[in-house]
């Protein structure tokens, strides 16, 4: 056995996830996986309806691993999406801008490896992600928003139970286009 094979066995024992799934499980973010964040972020394909214009560095990425200052609430919890079956990280997801009091979070989601776009894994994924965000963090509105060309996005969206609140014209500028954005939202009593 290579010591790559011994490396990804060992891995593979360390995996434990936060949040289990059919397909997926939800895993903390971790720093070992730096360089798939720093690809994924910066694919073109990738990275066109999450609105990342400039590029972003190893350093930038580190960044976000920085803890919030002492007694300063987490505003912005992330996860691994990782593929069962297949035993690898495939994207990351998981809330942001987060308000406690409010009791509501905005929830993002990035599936960075392209072949396994169109799989229903995101669906999947957003559906993990709520369960936490209301049954954990007791949260009582997510809301989401997507650019209109991103169908998938926001099909997903809907298929899950969100509901559209409004547009936004306008809003973004893609590939020499003006797009709008759509805005989506779910409640607590409406997912339970």
């Amino acid at each position: 056995m290579s010591n790559n094979e011994k490396n990804d066995k060992k891995r593979e024992k360390m995996i434990v996830p936060f949040v289990n799934g059919e397909k997926l499980d939800l895993l903390p973010r971790n720093m070992d996986n730096l360089d798939l964040y720093y690809k994924w972020i910066n694919d073109q394909k990738v990275r066109i309806f999450s609105r990342n214009e400039i590029p972003k560095t190893k350093e930038d990425i580190k960044k976000w691993f920085e803890e919030p200052s002492e007694g300063e609430p987490k505003k912005h919890i992330g996860f691994e999406l990782w593929h069962k079956e297949d035993k690898r990280v495939i994207g990351n997801g998981g809330l942001s801008r987060i308000d406690y009091i409010v009791r509501k979070a905005n929830i993002w989601m990035v599936i960075g490896e392209k072949d396994y776009w169109g799989k229903g894994l995101a669906t999947e994924g957003v559906k993990l992600i709520l369960d936490y965000a209301f049954k954990e963090l007791n949260l009582n509105k997510i809301y989401a928003g997507v650019f209109e060309p991103n169908i998938a996005s926001w099909s997903c969206a809907e298929k899950v139970g969100f509901k559209f609140e409004g547009r936004l014209k306008n809003f973004i500028y893609v590939d020499g286009k003006r797009h709008d954005a759509r805005k989506y939202a779910i409640f607590k009593e409406d997912w339970l």
